[in-house]
């Protein structure tokens, strides 16, 4: 893997748009800084290039970065990936070795004199309020040697880390991984071999979209025992946000999760099937911006109504969450207008109408409920 060729001793009205309550890039030097920069962001979540990611993360650079007052980004990401990760690997060698002589040290009741491996949480962090952390949740993350957290991981939920504990960003956004999925194994796998505590925080929960699946596998063929502690899905927290029952009776009896990606890329979300299109179930939509409208497109052709309600919320239960709310065959054209950015959950369903900001007649939701 990659990783292991970089570090052999590590392989080793119709609408409404509602604000409710609740750095960007950087050059590379050719020799040893990074320049980062101080170009304001309102995003409550970890962006790539951000001042706040690599104050975070300080402990891996140590010395080596270097605030810029400009904000382009250099033409090739890889290179930017490529240079970040050798600059972090120095330190990484030596926290091994430390983790690795403190287990080789032991501990009371081991015959060998040495402990056994250590552990890895799988922890969801929920949509971004720390409010809704897991009382479970909260212990873990502040009893870690090493947390690896994702974009999605608010820095509000970031600020309840452990004094003592390191922080290392691996997030992904669209064009740029900071980390390939195949390195987030191999760094988790490689600590807990060293007797870490590892906790991988993921925004929402774990198991929904978030890849834990593939990590608490690949871990387990490993020999790493992997515990899973449960987040809000967004789906969830954003919906009792916005005050909508993703399931009720007579209006929705079941709800369906539904990720937006396409493949390589394109414009079509993976799979829309017919049933997708049942008007009496609630459809929710993650990571779904950029194929909403062929989504639309393929909802209506498949037999849902045009004029179904409709919810995307950018940012759900943080302090810059933005909501637009429109009949569906309206939703893209009134998301582009209001500029909306990722993360952005979609709602679709006659359920969004319960809503108490649903901006169409008292009418329409009465009905809704007599229809019980």
């Amino acid at each position: 893997m990659a990783l292991v060729s970089k570090l052999p001793s590590i392989s080793s009205s119709s609408s409404s748009v509602t604000q409710l309550r609740k750095p960007n890039s950087f050059s590379t030097h050719p020799f040893n800084t990074i320049h980062y920069v101080s170009c304001s962001s309102t995003s409550p979540f970890t962006e790539k290039h951000s001042i706040r990611r690599y104050e975070r993360d300080n402990w891996i650079y140590k010395n080596q970065l270097d605030q810029s007052s400009y904000c382009p980004l250099p033409p090739d990401s890889n290179s930017v990936r490529d240079y970040d990760i050798a600059l972090q690997l120095p330190e990484l060698k030596k926290l091994l070795q430390v983790l690795r002589e403190k287990r080789e040290s032991g501990g009371p009741g081991n015959g060998d004199g040495g402990r056994g491996p250590g552990n890895v949480f799988l922890v969801g962090t929920g949509p971004g309020d720390p409010e809704l952390l897991t009382v479970k949740a909260m212990r873990v993350i502040q009893s870690a040697d090493l947390l690896l957290y994702d974009r999605l991981v608010s820095d509000d939920v970031l600020n309840l880390v452990g004094d003592d504990a390191k922080l290392l960003y691996v997030g992904k956004t669209a064009g740029y991984h900071s980390r390939t999925q195949e390195e987030i194994h191999e760094l988790l796998l490689n600590f807990a071999e060293a007797g870490a505590t590892v906790v991988r925080l993921k925004g929402g929960d774990p198991l929904v979209f978030g890849r834990g699946g593939e990590e608490m596998d690949f871990l387990q063929q490993q020999g790493i025992q992997v515990k899973v502690i449960p987040g809000i899905t967004a789906a969830s927290g954003i919906a009792a946000e916005l005050g909508i029952p993703l399931t009720h009776r007579g209006v929705a009896n079941s709800v369906r999760f539904l990720t937006g990606h396409s493949r390589k890329g394109g414009s079509d979300p993976l799979f829309v099937a017919a049933n997708a299109a049942d008007p009496d179930s609630t459809l929710v939509v993650y990571m779904g911006l950029s194929t909403l409208p062929s989504l639309v497109i393929k909802l209506i052709h498949h037999g849902l109504a045009p004029d179904t309600p409709a919810a995307a919320v950018e940012r759900g239960t943080t302090p810059q969450q933005r909501i637009v709310l429109a009949e569906l065959k309206g939703l893209a054209e009134k998301i582009t207008s209001a500029q909306l950015v990722s993360p952005t959950l979609i709602i679709i369903g006659k359920v969004v109408a319960l809503s108490p900001l649903w901006p169409y007649t008292s009418r329409e939701r009465s009905i809704l409920v007599e229809a019980k």
